[in-house]
């Protein structure tokens, strides 16, 4: 008997892991789904490599071809065809050709009997918030408002999301050149100058000791070097996909001067924006609560979510438990407030989502405005200084033939 680590959902829409005992993945799930229980991914317990990745699956589906999937779907169903129908026909031409043989297990599965979000949830390559919506909207009887609703949300991710993968392209390459520039610098130029000097007995300034102190055994031992530097950081990613580990570094995240505040607030825009579309499909607060949390990627605010889903079942307010995360910003929380008041809940989350996400993309301009010029000093300052240390003991070479 193996042990097999669950990531499963409940008629509520709580999102939680267990570990299951089993003789294979196949009979964990078929175990779990007799429970009752939505099954979205089953990783051998001792699995390191799954245990800190998604599944094969999962990092197959690109959040573009998602998006036309749904728009393509949702498009067939207001057409009037009927769901095992449209499956048919997007297993046999959806766009993106890795998602047919799984849409294929889908239309298998809800032809046999299964409700369509059981059929979705039990693929586990389908994000935990959208099997919700589409189990709202079945049984709200609304399927395609709530796709509709959900296909809009996916759309402003994705959109925030190529945004902010594009605004740091420039500073990644130019911190990249400048390590490759300062290490080839290091570990050949300056040692072949070095060789230079010392054929020809010239005496070295004192920062070209230093500089020289620093590149020799950079250049001697550089492989071991390069080969303890993988290891610290594969180290360091497998100890910040731990529970510990994340939840010190999204910890320590809010801390951090200029990007600190971006980040909180990216992750609450998320957290507003996943709850507002929940809402709207009809799903009720507490298990959507829950659901937006398995949605979010930070550790932190998942957890701080969880607890505030808690006081909400125990009767306490949206805004008031979420308040005692003591994450959520001030605004936020009285824009919730009136919200709540007013019965436009779901509106308002919606307004919220969007203020912090231009927030975000403001704030990110701004600070992406100046990090390239930065960057550019710092290695020209860094590069002139290894250039300079590199020419100096040519001038004492020059002074000293002068005076001879």
């Amino acid at each position: 008997m193996a042990e097999f680590v669950c990531k499963v959902g409940d008629a509520s829409g709580r999102i939680f892991q267990q570990v299951e005992t089993a003789q294979s993945e196949d009979e964990a799930r078929q175990k779990l789904a007799d429970r009752g229980l939505y099954v979205f991914t089953v990783r051998n317990h001792f699995d390191v490599l799954a245990q800190f990745s998604l599944t094969r699956r999962e990092r197959k589906i690109r959040p573009t071809d998602f998006l036309i999937f749904n728009q393509q779907f949702n498009t067939l169903i207001k057409a009037g065809l009927p769901i095992l129908r449209s499956l048919e026909l997007l297993a046999e031409r959806a766009a993106a050709p890795r998602l047919r043989p799984i849409l294929e297990e889908v239309r298998q599965r809800v032809r046999d009997g299964a409700l369509l979000s059981d059929a979705l949830g039990a693929q586990g390559a389908f994000p935990p918030v959208y099997v919700t919506v589409v189990s709202a909207g079945e049984r709200s009887g609304n399927l395609t408002g709530v796709l509709e609703q959900y296909i809009a949300y996916l759309r402003v991710s994705t959109g925030f999301r190529s945004r902010l993968v594009t605004a740091l392209i420039y500073p990644t390459v130019l911190v990249a050149v400048a390590f490759i520039i300062v290490t080839y610098l290091a570990t050949y130029a300056l040692p072949q100058f070095a060789d230079l000097y010392q054929q020809l007995n010239v005496p070295l300034p004192a920062t070209t000791r230093v500089l020289l102190s620093i590149a020799m055994p950079l250049r001697n031992y550089f492989l071991v070097l390069m080969a303890a530097l993988a290891f610290a950081v594969a180290a360091l990613f497998v100890w910040t996909r731990s529970d510990q580990g994340a939840l010190a570094v999204d910890r320590a995240k809010p801390r951090l001067p200029f990007f600190g505040d971006i980040w909180l607030k990216a992750q609450i825009a998320q957290f507003l924006r996943t709850l507002s579309t929940l809402l709207g499909g009809g799903t009720p607060l507490v298990p959507a609560l829950h659901t937006s949390a398995a949605a979010i990627g930070s550790r932190l605010v998942a957890t701080s979510v969880d607890q505030a889903a808690e006081r909400v079942k125990e009767g306490q307010s949206l805004h008031a438990s979420l308040a005692e995360t003591r994450l959520v910003p001030e605004l936020a929380l009285e824009m919730i407030e009136v919200g709540e008041a007013s019965g436009a809940l779901t509106a308002m989350l919606t307004s919220v989502a969007e203020f912090y996400e231009n927030e975000v993309d403001t704030g990110l301009q701004r600070s992406l405005s100046w990090i390239p010029i930065v960057i550019l000093v710092v290695m020209a300052v860094v590069v002139g200084f290894i250039l300079i240390s590199l020419y100096l003991p040519m001038f004492s070479l020059q002074v000293g033939s002068a005076g001879g």
